[in-house]
């Protein structure tokens, strides 16, 4: 690949980047914007929040930004999450707290924590579909729905018994080692391996992360008196809720596979 062309698809690759990051990316400015500036004195800021993420989701879905296949997964995504909010943030694990007021809540949970999860879950299925993934190798749907089945249940039970979280790590590099997937940028598909790409997103939600908790949006425990990043440990949990969001969205998607040793050119023809 000379210059220009790497230049030209390093461009696109974050054009295309940012706007499958768009619903994550209104929340993410959003919290920060009130964090500064929030002058509704009638309205609490969380649910602000919680009216506009409704607000920004139909205007996606009138302008067609987002397909109803889209908006089906992140509803899953939010009923998933805001079951392990409620849990997580019950008066007995307390893992983090939400320390503003709010109307629009369950118990200890605002109810725009669900779509915060359900962005990643969005992405996942618009980066899909504006980069037309292919892969070499896709284990059974059946071994990972198991897998994130146990991972899921591991959010829970960790709390009471062993954490499974390095076995779960372990058991999906067996299941997803061979897995390389590959993404149209401009006119040709490029590649890189599956689990590396779950890793620098998950990197980049560990950063969409600290951001959220300096504007205030949850705190952990440590963050109580003063502000301090988030430990990078965190970043198995984004791993594997990675792994969540993606089997999610395969199970209802198409999975294209390529034929072992299998050209670009060699695909377009068979596939005009």
């Amino acid at each position: 690949m000379d210059i220009k062309t790497f230049v030209k698809e390093f461009w696109l690759f974050g054009v295309k980047q940012a706007y499958a990051c768009l619903f994550g990316g209104f929340l993410l400015a959003l919290m920060l914007l009130t964090k500064f500036w929030y002058p509704l004195e009638g309205l609490h800021r969380y649910d602000f929040i919680f009216l506009a993420a409704i607000a920004f989701q139909l205007f996606l879905i009138v302008f067609r930004l987002e397909t109803w296949r889209e908006f089906t997964v992140i509803l899953v995504f939010h009923i998933v999450a805001t079951v392990m909010e409620l849990f997580k943030t019950s008066d007995a694990i307390g893992a983090w707290v939400y320390p503003e007021e709010y109307v629009f809540g369950i118990a200890n949970v605002p109810l725009f924590t669900g779509f915060m999860y359900s962005a990643v879950g969005s992405y996942i299925a618009r980066v899909w579909r504006i980069f037309e993934f292919e892969y070499s190798y896709y284990p059974p749907k059946s071994a990972t729905i198991l897998l994130v089945s146990l991972v899921y249940i591991n959010f829970f039970s960790h709390h009471y018994i062993w954490d499974m979280r390095w076995v779960l790590l372990g058991a999906t590099i067996l299941l997803f080692y061979k897995t390389t997937i590959y993404y149209k940028i401009n006119k040709t598909h490029r590649s890189m391996p599956l689990l590396l790409g779950w890793f620098l997103v998950a990197l980049f939600i560990w950063f969409a992360e600290n951001i959220a908790t300096y504007a205030n949006i949850w705190i952990y425990p440590n963050q109580t008196d003063d502000w301090e990043m988030v430990s990078v440990a965190k970043l198995s949990s984004w791993f594997l809720l990675m792994l969540l969001s993606f089997v999610l969205v395969a199970s209802i998607n198409q999975l294209k596979i390529r034929k072992a040793g299998e050209s670009e050119d060699q695909r377009v023809k068979a596939c005009p």
